[in-house]
């Protein structure tokens, strides 16, 4: 069985008075969690492209708990906390894998415009922990647009192979 939330009573509080001004797509989430789907159910109901992510921040703002399964990073290998443990010291190759995968993506999907800044500082990474600092961002910038929306879930995945 998947990781299923309930909501807190801060949950409850923001469904009555919607007073935490949270994005529509990220409060429809919310409604949803009801403490009995599984995030699977939940990611068939709600069709959403970045559900795990809405799923980490609205657990990470109190409004959801986990009451059975695995934690969010534990049951999906693609929830934006789930960096992999890798050996220790700094992987040239793989640092440059995952600078390049990050720019790549925010080219293709994003465009130079409004990225620029972000762009710099991938390039001016110069560990994972900076990389993974940008992560957030990264993933951010690609489901604010149309076509990275579409992808952002199997283009994080990837991503979080090598980071």
């Amino acid at each position: 069985m998947g990781a299923i939330f309930a909501k807190t009573r801060k949950g409850q509080q923001e469904i009555e008075t919607r007073s935490g001004g949270l994005h529509p797509r990220v409060r429809r989430t919310l409604i949803v969690v009801d403490g009995k789907r599984s995030v699977d159910e939940l990611r068939e109901a709600l069709r959403s492209d970045d559900l795990q992510h809405t799923l980490g921040l609205l657990e990470e703002e109190g409004y959801i708990e986990l009451i059975s399964g695995a934690r969010l990073a534990e049951a999906a290998p693609a929830s934006i906390s789930a960096f992999r443990l890798h050996p220790p010291g700094e992987d040239p190759l793989r640092l440059q894998q995952s600078r390049n995968f990050m720019l790549n993506t925010l080219r293709t999907f994003v465009g130079a415009v409004g990225t620029s800044s972000l762009q710099d500082r991938l390039e001016a990474a110069r560990t994972h922990a900076d990389l993974r600092a940008l992560f957030d961002e990264w993933y951010h910038a690609l489901v604010t647009s149309r076509d990275g929306r579409r992808e952002a879930e199997h283009l994080r995945s990837k991503l979080l192979e090598i980071l």
